[in-house]
């Protein structure tokens, strides 16, 4: 590429000159290409080791004018194509006027004034992306894309400097990250070391630390593991390794492809060797940080954060902490944890004013709200700019008209339906009297609704259980659905009205469920409660459709509806179905079984002697799951699961691992005594069925999990206060950042587990529909789903990727590719090899296995397609090769006659790939002349080759003239027809040149052999050890296919060849009456051994998957930044 001219001292330090003329010199580093010596190899070591090559590019041309020593850098290339592009250009358009100039000083500043306007053109076509990267890091991305070949498209995020361990040698170079990729390369002492692995192949990411390998990260994929150390920050690169991991889970579980976020704040500067696409990651993780802590929605965005005090009237102290700025609210989190957080949304902020400084209170900030509350904001950095940024945001806050719903309103199920009992204690009626009051004066004290300070006071208040009338309006302050639903108003009503009425197989299975959602509550046994819990489902599954309905949504969702009314719930269950519980509902329950995963771990960590024992009666993955899908709802009487509830919206899903630990440490004796499953699964259910809540002042209602209690004495009751007490006393030490370490690592084994549990189903499904073995099918599956997720990286192929993704159908329907794609495959892995007419083979063997004309093949039917080819037997193979030449779904000539149309239409409808039955197939002059070229182009590579030719010449003279006296019978029978018709239609004339059937027969063969002559004969192979021009008329004459007294044709000659590679020619006339049949062809072709022997032989798959994986799984440009033999390392 055209360089900004830089001056150089020393033309020949590490360079040799390769071509020169009088004005301009090229040159190429030592270390690459041929030659060198141990100067070229420890040149090229430098460059890898030292990164100089990011700067030094292998090729470069100087200005020289003259006999001045100094030299004018301006162009440099990767490879030796690019560099004489730019060398080639010189000489075409500069010589010649540079040796006008008289003077040097002239010449140099002619040509680098026109270097400079090269350059300044290219640059107004760049993208704004590339115009915020550095120049460093866009030289370092183009070597990236020369030593991997990677496109365009492919995007670098960043590369490190590190240490590959190939064995027990560490291998000094460069680790480059890309958005779908992690490369690795090294050069040293002339052996050069190339890696590259998919994101989506990675199963396990971790950063260890052992004796062998010394503070590393590990990468293993299903085939192999990779150690990489010796990082100058560890840390920062671990977690951008996580973040690109996450992202391509994600991309398996959506099946999209990543996007830069547009809508992330810009920084005000670029930084040095620090990518666009690196900040916008960073900024991600701190959004997510930030959306996390406080319970914000998605479409939040971080602007900045400072660090400042905040004045805490109910403590009299300032507390030291984060003041969080995004476009919709004002947080803050206190430095020591639960000390003090604050959400100010800023539809709440009436008044926000710089306040007088003194040495107490430097650079205060007060903030006043609309219920007239102030907050005071001290020891802000940078005031001015902070106050100008919330007053931007302030700006564009519109102000919310709320809308009243038409829909039927319920206040709360709970108190409409179940009234607390006469026979009640006075007792407990007063305990819940006691919790209202200390709610108020905590009310009173810290402020109430989403501006309300959140302390260690409040989740103690959480702990002791939240009063009843007061458990709605608290979840949903705690859970953020409160802001959700204040800043969508009529959202909900709008949902219903659009979603009712609709039918779909989300509404089906919310029917189905609707009538077992906790049907011993008294709300939930009159059509009011099922109909407002059916509304409630029916608009979630409505927005959400790639959720839809899960089973498990309908229990929470209905204790949901007992303490909040219908827009509240609903508003709740978005919190905990996108925010809270991230992944829980899908289809395939990926979150639920990832925190399974998360809590397996825990219990090993914390429980070991009880993990093994419960291991080998695997119990924990059966009794997990029930319990984090539904919060114990499910398998805990409801008064005391509620409470669990309260402490999981304050405190998140670590208190849900707190408690089943705290469930499996209670009961660890009586389950290391447990011999089977089913009883480890009796004492867990009991005991969790006699947890109780004994401060409740409603009616008990019963549980399903009574049934379990059984002998004369009854299990001791459990108070669920006490558990609740224990779990945070034992394993309160649990943090949130620790839980989403562990999810991470559990998420990357989940999906890849999900993965292979999907190829696994296929595979099964696939092995009585196709004759290959099961690792066979197991390798075309991971070969097609590549082709599929490419279109998710780099955005192949006509239709979006999401398009052709529907997770509704069976796995081995799921994914499905295009025309291109399946084009690659079939040349890369169908045993009909026909050169420069196998992409014409290809289209039409998906022409004919996409059956509902989508312009999409699945797996099933491209497996089906391949198997034919692989293991039909030679009339299978035949049969196959037949109807590829016919052309199903087109509409038939007008010059076919009826009888011919008619058979055609009978065979369309009858073809099976897989069960080929003997029918009455035809196949006229058109379609036989694209079969004869076929046949043609498949023997290229074959040893028998000579043998081959003859004998399709002879099989195709054969039909030839077996079709002429299909058509002489065919004309016959028209005659007859015609004769025996009581009133010809006079306009009926035969067409113009059929005379009579000989003569016609004899024009219309001419004709034939005419259109075959015509083809192209660039396709034909050259004879072995000889040369295209000194081949012999005897070798040429070998190729004959059809000999001229047979045809009767006087213009062909002995070495005319009747295939090639293009369409009819033009002025070539196709007899539209030929025709021949599939038994017919069958019957030529067993005449011939050598076609028997080739159409009998079994094709080897294995080595061509074994080739095309080897050709790096995805598509990649061809790569020539080096010219050493790169040994490559490929995973996935």
């Amino acid at each position: 590429m055209w360089i900004t001219p830089e001056e150089v001292l020393i033309a020949n330090a590490l360079w040799v000159s390769e071509r020169a003329n009088p004005f301009f010199i090229l040159q190429r580093r030592k270390g690459h290409g041929k030659g060198g010596g141990i100067t070229g190899l420890l040149v090229g070591t430098m460059d890898v080791v030292l990164d100089s090559s990011a700067r030094a590019a292998p090729y470069r041309i100087l200005l020289q004018t003259g006999d001045s020593q100094v030299y004018w850098s301006i162009a440099c290339g990767g490879s030796r194509m690019e560099i004489t592009t730019h060398w080639e250009w010189l000489e075409a358009n500069l010589l010649q006027t540079l040796s006008i100039f008289e003077n040097d000083e002239d010449i140099s500043t002619f040509v680098k004034g026109k270097i400079s306007g090269i350059i300044a053109e290219e640059n107004k076509s760049k993208q704004a992306q590339e115009e915020e990267d550095s120049g460093k890091f866009r030289e370092a991305e183009l070597k990236m894309r020369k030593l991997f070949g990677m496109p365009e498209e492919e995007k670098l995020v960043n590369y490190y400097s590190c240490s590959f361990w190939k064995g027990r040698v560490p291998r000094q170079g460069w680790l480059y990250l890309t958005v779908n990729h992690i490369c690795f390369y090294s050069f040293l002492l002339g052996k050069e070391v190339t890696l590259i692995s998919q994101w989506t192949d990675v199963t396990r990411l971790e950063k260890n630390a052992t004796l062998l390998f010394p503070e590393s990260v590990r990468v293993c994929t299903r085939d192999t593991e990779h150690f990489f150390s010796m990082f100058l920050n560890i840390n920062d690169t671990f977690k951008l390794m996580e973040q690109l991991a996450t992202i391509a889970m994600r991309q398996i579980l959506d099946n999209e492809g990543f996007a830069a976020d547009l809508s992330l704040p810009k920084p005000r500067k670029t930084l040095k060797n620090v990518s666009a696409l690196k900040r916008d990651l960073d900024a991600r993780a701190k959004n997510e940080r930030y959306r996390t802590l406080f319970r914000l929605t998605q479409e939040e965005r971080l602007d900045g954060h400072t660090d400042c005090t905040l004045w805490a009237p109910f403590a009299k102290m300032h507390v030291t902490g984060q003041l969080f700025i995004s476009n919709n609210y004002i947080c803050f989190a206190s430095r020591e944890e639960d000390l003090c957080n604050l959400i100010i949304p800023l539809r709440e902020v009436s008044v926000v004013e710089k306040a007088d400084s003194s040495s107490v209170l430097p650079c205060p900030v007060s903030i006043s709200t609309k219920n007239k509350m102030n907050f005071l904001f001290a020891n802000l950095k940078d005031r001015d700019f902070l106050v100008q940024r919330i007053s931007d945001f302030l700006q564009r806050t519109p102000d919310r008209i709320f809308v009243v719903s038409s829909l039927p309103q319920i206040s709360s199920l709970c108190f409409g339906n179940t009234l607390p009992s006469p026979s009640l204690s006075l007792f407990f009626q007063a305990k819940e009297k006691m919790k209202e009051e200390s709610w108020k004066i905590h009310f009173f004290e810290f402020g109430r609704g989403v501006c309300m300070y959140r302390t260690s006071k409040t989740r103690e208040l959480v702990l002791n259980g939240l009063p009843e009338c007061l458990r709605g309006e608290l979840w949903l302050l705690f859970s953020g659905a409160q802001n959700e639903m204040a800043t969508q108003p009529g959202y909900y009503g709008d949902l219903v009205e659009q979603a009712m009425g609709r039918c779909s197989l989300a509404t089906e299975e919310i029917e189905r469920d609707l009538h077992r959602s906790m049907p011993e509550h008294r709300a939930f046994q009159n059509e009011m409660g099922i109909a407002a819990l059916r509304r409630v489902l029916t608009a979630y599954a409505h927005r959400n459709p790639g959720i839809g309905y899960c089973q498990a949504m309908n229990i929470v969702a209905s204790v949901l509806l007992l303490y909040c009314t219908e827009e509240e719930a609903f508003w709740l269950l978005v919190a905990l179905c996108e925010r809270m519980l991230p992944d829980y509902y899908n289809t395939r329950v990926v979150g639920a079984l990832v925190d399974q995963g998360v809590f397996e771990e825990l219990t090993r960590a914390c429980l070991p002697l009880l993990y093994e024992h419960m291991q080998e009666l695997g119990v924990i993955s059966s009794i997990s799951l029930s319990w984090f899908l539904t919060l114990f709802l499910s398998v805990m009487p409801f008064d005391s699961a509620v409470l669990l509830v309260d402490c999981f919206f304050f405190e998140g899903i670590k208190v849900i691992f707190q408690v089943a630990l705290a469930v499996l440490h209670d009961n660890m004796d009586a389950l290391l005594a447990c011999n089977d499953e089913g009883e480890a699964m009796t004492i867990l259910g009991r005991y969790l069925d006699n947890v109780v809540n004994k401060q409740t002042v409603s009616s008990p209602i019963p549980h399903l999990h009574a049934l379990l209690t059984s002998g004369d004495e009854p299990p001791p009751e459990i108070d669920v206060f006490d558990l609740i007490k224990s779990s945070y006393e034992k394993f309160g030490s649990l943090r949130s950042d620790v839980i989403e370490q562990m999810r991470f690592k559990q998420r990357l084994k989940v999906i890849q587990s999900l993965e292979d549990t999907a190829k696994r189903s296929v595979v099964r499904a696939m092995m009585t529909e196709s004759a290959f073995s099961i690792d066979e099918l197991e390798e075309l599956y991971c070969l097609f789903k590549a082709k599929h997720v490419m279109s998710c990286y780099w955005g192949l192929g006509g239709s979006a990727a999401a398009d052709r993704h529907d997770p509704s159908l069976p796995y081995l329907e799921q994914y499905r590719i295009d025309l291109g794609q399946f084009c690659q495959l079939f040349g890369a892995l169908a045993p009909w090899r026909c050169g420069v007419h196998t992409p014409i083979l290809a289209a039409r063997l998906f022409r004919l296995l996409d059956r509902n004309k989508d312009g999409l093949v699945n797996f099933k039917e491209f497996v089906t397609g391949l198997s034919g080819m692989y293991h039909g037997d030679m009339t299978e193979k035949l049969k196959l090769l037949y109807k590829l030449h016919l052309s199903p779904g087109e509409p038939d000539n007008s010059t076919h006659n009826s009888a011919v149309a008619a058979r055609s239409t009978k065979c369309h409808v009858a073809f099976n790939v897989v069960s080929i039955h003997v029918c009455v197939c035809v196949c006229v002059q058109e379609h036989f002349i694209e079969l004869c070229k076929t046949l043609y182009n498949m023997f290229s590579e074959e040893g028998r080759e000579q043998e081959l030719y003859h004998s399709i010449a002879t099989v195709a003279s054969l039909l030839l003239r077996i079709g002429e006296v299909a058509k002489k019978f065919t004309n016959h029978t028209t005659k007859n027809a015609k004769t025996l018709a009581p009133s010809p239609p006079p306009a009926a004339a035969r067409p113009e040149g059929e005379e009579s059937c000989g003569e016609g027969s004899s024009g219309q063969s001419q004709d034939v052999c005419k259109a075959l002559a015509d083809a192209q004969l660039d396709s034909l192979p050259p004879l072995q050890g000889s040369d295209e021009d000194g081949r012999d008329d005897t070798s040429v004459s070998s190729y004959s296919m059809v000999s001229t007294g047979s045809l009767q044709c006087d213009d062909i000659t002995d070495d005319t060849v009747l295939i090639g590679c293009g369409g009819q020619r033009r002025g070539s006339v196709v007899d539209s009456d030929w025709s021949i049949t599939f038994e017919q062809m069958l019957a030529s072709v067993l005449t011939e051994p050598p076609l028997v022997d080739y159409f009998e032989k079994k094709g080897d798959i294995q080595t061509k998957m074994a080739a095309c994986k080897a050709q790096r799984n995805v598509e990649r440009q061809t790569s020539s930044s080096s010219d050493h033999e790169l040994t490559i390392c490929l995973t996935g």
